[in-house]
């Protein structure tokens, strides 16, 4: 299942995709079948497993002869991060990849345990939205294409060996960063935290749908240009060990982000550096996800 949360004649709906270029409108069903229905995807999570049972039943409802109303194609819907207001900072996971460890520094900046910063909730954005250029306080705009986890349920000190059970699922995220800002406070918060510097979507991949999360092609494409090019396999630090360690003496809740890191290829790694510009159009792809599309505005 791929969960969406999108809006409609200015309305917040979630749902699920229906084929190749629909969703299902889960809210609406509910409202038709009588079958119970959390009011957002994020409280969907909350619930856990008893959630996705109550999913199956509405997509069963809902695809069933004479009910093709709930089923609407992407044209119709403006597209919002999957969760478009989380609860907390998102968590980040820095120099994730030992090449873009060295092209950001030098081997002496591939770190020897999780390096973790966070974005304000504020940054988010969805799919097909505008990244603000921030033209009057940066001109350092940069893209970080990464994977990112989303925790489904409650979880402290958890192992390594288990940490794939407390998944909800998967999703893409752009972590946009203003590098000059980022330079001038000697850390990554307020850089990294600007409006709109946080592209998510287009939707979250149920966990099942993945077999491995450290298995994954990835790319960055800007203005059609590949840019990253890599693969999960490459991490420093693998899904579970994140998830493990983010753990150790702090809960991580259902619904929580964690952005796993970035490849190799960032605007900053080129000699001379290539930021992004107003009318830099930046698709992310993540093998088993989608692709997250976004222009600088």
């Amino acid at each position: 299942m791929k969960f969406v949360t999108f809006e409609i004649n200015n309305e917040e709906r979630f749902g699920v995709v229906d084929g190749n270029s629909n969703v299902l409108d889960l809210i609406s069903i509910s409202k038709g079948s009588s079958i119970p229905c959390p009011k957002s995807l994020l409280d969907g999570i909350v619930e856990g497993e008893q959630f996705i049972q109550s999913v199956e039943k509405l997509m069963e409802w809902g695809k069933s002869a004479g009910n093709e109303s709930y089923s609407i194609p992407f044209s119709e819907i403006t597209w919002l991060a999957p969760i478009p207001k989380p609860i907390k900072n998102i968590m980040c996971v820095g120099k994730n990849y030992r090449e873009h460890a060295i092209e950001m520094g030098s081997e002496a900046d591939i770190p020897e345990h999780v390096m973790v910063f966070t974005k304000a909730p504020t940054t988010v954005i969805g799919h097909n939205d505008f990244i603000d250029a921030h033209s009057e306080i940066t001109d350092q705009l940069d893209y970080e294409g990464e994977l990112a986890i989303i925790i489904g349920k409650k979880g402290k000190s958890i192992s390594q060996e288990n940490a794939l059970d407390y998944v909800f699922g998967y999703t893409i995220l752009n972590d946009v960063t203003a590098r000059d800002i980022q330079q001038r406070h000697k850390q990554f918060f307020i850089g990294k935290s600007l409006d709109s510097s946080c592209p998510i979507g287009p939707w979250i991949v149920y966990k099942d749908e993945i077999t491995n999360p450290n298995h994954l092609h990835i790319t960055t494409k800007v203005n059609g240009e590949i840019r990253q090019d890599s693969n999960t396999e490459h991490f420093i630090f693998p899904v579970e060990d994140v998830i493990s360690v983010l753990s150790q003496g702090m809960t991580l809740e259902p619904g929580d982000i964690i952005a796993t890191g970035t490849p190799a290829g960032v605007g900053k790694g080129f000699r001379p550096p290539r930021f992004l510009k107003q009318g830099d159009e930046i698709e992310i792809e993540i093998e088993s996800i989608g692709k997250l599309n976004n222009i600088v505005k």
